[in-house]
C-alpha cells in the first residue's frame, strides 16, 4: 500500500506549475503513476503460505459481505485475467456442492452478511446449480440484503435467465463493445452481434431491479469514434448501471494481450474523457469508472463499500480484520479440503495500520468519496494527520481540493477521476498477477 505516497510523488515531482488546471492529467502523470505504482504493488503484494483450519471467527459489530467464486468458462476469452477453468459439467457440478458446504461453514463460524456477490469465470454456466447456491445464501443468512451476479451477453437470450427473477438483484453483463470488429477480435463476437447483444441486454434487463452493462476501453483498433459510439449505445441502452473499464494487461495476459490487444497508453486520458462527456451528463458517477442511475446503491467494486468481506470457492479472496486470505486455486485442493471439512485457505497477508489507510485512501479517490468523517469514525485517525504527505500529494497534484459547504467531504476534480482510475486499475492489475503466479504451478490434475 506504500504505492499510494510513492506513486502521487513521482506523478507530480519537478512539475508544480503545471497543476493548476483542473483538466485531465498529463501524460507524465499516468506514465509516473503506472510505473511506480506497478513496481510498489509487484513488491509489496507478497502472499505467505497459510494452511488454516477455519476462517477467524467474525467480530461484534463488524459488517461483512459474501463473495463466491465460480471458475468456469465454455470458453477462454484471451484478455480476461480472472480465474476460470474450461466448464467440465462433472467437475462444475462437485465444486457447486462444496462451495454450498464452505459456505455451510463459514455461517457455523457465526457469519452473517449484508450483501452477496457471485463472481466468475461465468455464473450462469449451471443455472440451476446457482439458483439453489443463492438460494441457501438466503435461507443461511435471512438478512442478507442485495445479491449481485455476473454473466454473458447470451445468457441474457436465455429464455431460463427468468428463474434468477427474485433471487438476484443486480445483474452484470459483460458486454465490453457494441462495436463487431472489436468483438471479433477480442473473440467475442461468440456472444452475437453488437446488434443482437443489445437487443438481448434489452429484452432481459427489467428481469432485473439493477442491470449494469461493463464496457472496455483500450483495445487495439478501439478509435476515439468507437468508444464514443460504444457509450453512445449504451447510454441509448438506459441500463441502471454502466461501468467502463480500461483494459488491463498483467504478467498472465502480457505475451497474449500486450502486442495484439491492448492500445498505446497514451490513448488512455483521450478516451476516459469522451466517456466523461458522453457518460455523464445522463448519470451519477459511481467512482472513477462506474455510473448509476441513483447513488445509493452497490456496483461491481465492492471493496469499495465493504471494508471487510469473506470470499468462498477456489481462487476467493478474503479482506478480514487486517489480513487478506486467498483459497486454494488447485479446484482438486480445493475439492478435497472443503469436502474434509477443512478451509480453502492457502495464502495470507497482514497489512499494517498505515497501509490499510492508504488503501482506503485509494478506493475513497477512486470512489470520488474522500471523507475525513470516515478515517475518523472507522479508523479513529485524522485523515490529515495519519496521511499527511498522501493527502498533501494529492492537492499539490490539483487530484483534490477543499469542500467549502463540507469541511469533511473533499472535491475529487476530474484529473483525481482519471489519477484514481489509474491507480485503481494498477491496483487490480498487481492482484491479477497475484492470481497469476498462483496458477502458475497448478497440474493438469489440479484443473
Amino acid at each position: 500500500m506504500k504505492a499510494s505516497t510513492d506513486t502521487i510523488k513521482s506523478a507530480y515531482k519537478g512539475s508544480e506549475k503545471k497543476l493548476h488546471s483542473e483538466a485531465m492529467a498529463p501524460q507524465w502523470m499516468i506514465y509516473g503513476t503506472e510505473k511506480v505504482m506497478q513496481y510498489q504493488l509487484d513488491k509489496n503484494l507478497v502472499l505467505d503460505p497459510c494452511i488454516l483450519k477455519e476462517f477467524p471467527k467474525p467480530q461484534p459489530g463488524h459488517k461483512y459481505m459474501l463473495y463466491a467464486h465460480v471458475p468456469f468458462c465454455n470458453t477462454l476469452c484471451t484478455y480476461c485475467t480472472f480465474h476460470r477453468f474450461l466448464f467440465k459439467e462433472y467437475k462444475a457440478r462437485e465444486y457447486f456442492v462444496n462451495l454450498r458446504k464452505e459456505m455451510q461453514m463459514v455461517h457455523d463460524l457465526g457469519y452473517n452478511f449484508t450483501s452477496m456477490y457471485v463472481g466468475g469465470g461465468t455464473t450462469t454456466i449451471l443455472m440451476d446449480e446457482l439458483i439453489k447456491t443463492i438460494e441457501l445464501a438466503r435461507k443461511l443468512f435471512p438478512s442478507m440484503g442485495e445479491v449481485s451476479c455476473e454473466t454473458d451477453p447470451q445468457v441474457m437470450a436465455n429464455p431460463d435467465i427468468i428463474h434468477l427473477k427474485g433471487l438476484v438483484d443486480r445483474m452484470s453483463v459483460g458486454v465490453q463493445s457494441f462495436d463487431d470488429n472489436i468483438l471479433k477480435m477480442i473473440e467475442r463476437d461468440k456472444f452475437g452481434t453488437g446488434e443482437e447483444v443489445y437487443e438481448n441486454i434489452l429484452k432481459a434487463k427489467e428481469i432485473f431491479p439493477i442491470c449494469n452493462v461493463d464496457m472496455i476501453f483500450g483495445f487495439r483498433g478501439q478509435t476515439d469514434e468507437i468508444v464514443r459510439s460504444d457509450m453512445e449505445k449504451v447510454v441509448a441502452l438506459s441500463p441502471r448501471q454502466i461501468t467502463t473499464y480500461p483494459l488491463m494487461v498483467t504478467s498472465q495476459t502480457k505475451r497474449s494481450v500486450k502486442d495484439s490487444l491492448a492500445s498505446p497508453p497514451e490513448v488512455m486520458a483521450q478516451q476516459y474523457r469522451i466517456i466523461l462527456d458522453t457518460v455523464a451528463p445522463h448519470y451519477n458517477q459511481l467512482s472513477s469508472w462506474a455510473f448509476g442511475k441513483a447513488n445509493n446503491e452497490g456496483f461491481d467494486e465492492y471493496v469499495i463499500d465493504n471494508d471487510e468481506y469473506l470470499g468462498i470457492g477456489s481462487g476467493a479472496f478474503s479482506f478480514l480484520g487486517d489480513s487478506l486470505y486467498v483459497n486454494t486455486f488447485s479446484l482438486r485442493r480445493y475439492n478435497e479440503r472443503i469436502g474434509s471439512g477443512r478451509d480453502g485457505v492457502e495464502r495470507k497477508r497482514t497489512f499494517s495500520k498505515h497501509e490499510i489507510l492508504q488503501y482506503r485512501l485509494l478506493l475513497g479517490l477512486f470512489a470520488g468519496r474522500l471523507s475525513r468523517k470516515y478515517f475518523r469514525e472507522v479508523h479513529n485517525v485524522r485523515l490529515d494527520t495519519a496521511l499527511m504527505k498522501e493527502v498533501l500529494a494529492l492537492k499539490l497534484a490539483g487530484a483534490i481540493k477543499e469542500n467549502p459547504e463540507d469541511k469533511d467531504q473533499f472535491i475529487i476534480t476530474d484529473r483525481g477521476k482519471l489519477l484514481g482510475l489509474v491507480m485503481m486499475k494498477d491496483f487490480y492489475t498487481a492482484m491479477d498477477n497475484v492470481r497469476a503466479e498462483l496458477r502458475k504451478p497448478l497440474k493438469e490434475e489440479d484443473m
